[in-house]
């Protein structure tokens, strides 16, 4: 037996969303069923939200409803110190440690030759313009350490150097609680590269 059109539909809209199957949609799509009109009213009116009213950040391309995020936007933080991330997923992880003080610059993706995607094709010009305007002392490249990751922080550091800025990398290692014969050989190596002198 078929689901009814607006059902199937609606189902069919779900699962365009990232790790939602058959299931989860119909999941979703009978809870809605479930939904009051002003919640449905409501549901779709975020929907549009998110769509029409959230735009890059002119400064540092982290999302927002303004011409600035609320980070560039605050006085308080320490302007001369970025954090270079790849996506504005990762400014929102490191906020909510709440242990960075400073601004962000979000580069939308990594460099991926495989991916048909290169340093142009990223917002590597406008970092290397903002560091040297804004004569930014601290540049922390918070980038994950992957082959696309090491290959993106390479060539912004052949880009900074000569230039007055302190270049640093956040550290990689292994987690707290892992079996190191478990850790994959990428992670190994840098651990051993990024090791910390203690005595």
């Amino acid at each position: 037996m078929n689901y009814p059109e607006s059902i199937e539909n609606l189902i069919e809209n779900f699962k365009k969303l990232p790790g939602v199957g058959e299931k989860s949609a119909e999941r979703y799509t009978f809870a809605a069923i479930e939904f009051d009109i002003d919640e449905i009213e409501n549901f779709a009116q975020a929907l549009k939200d998110v769509k029409t009213k959230v735009k890059k950040c002119s400064l540092c391309n982290h999302l927002t409803e303004h011409e600035l995020c609320s980070i560039c936007s605050d006085d308080t933080r320490d302007k001369k110190t970025i954090c270079v991330v790849e996506d504005t997923k990762n400014v929102i992880l490191f906020e909510k440690l709440s242990v960075f003080n400073g601004i962000y610059f979000v580069l939308d993706g990594l460099i991926s030759p495989l991916d048909g995607i290169g340093p142009e094709d990223l917002n590597i010009d406008e970092l290397i313009k903002r560091i040297k305007e804004e004569n930014i002392s601290e540049v922390i490249l918070a980038i994950k350490p992957s082959i696309e990751g090491e290959t993106t922080l390479l060539y912004i550091q052949k880009l900074l150097e000569g230039m007055d800025v302190v270049v640093t990398r956040i550290a990689h290692g292994i987690p707290l609680g892992a079996d190191i014969e478990y850790i994959d050989s990428l992670t190994l190596t840098l651990a051993l590269q990024d090791r910390k002198k203690i005595s």
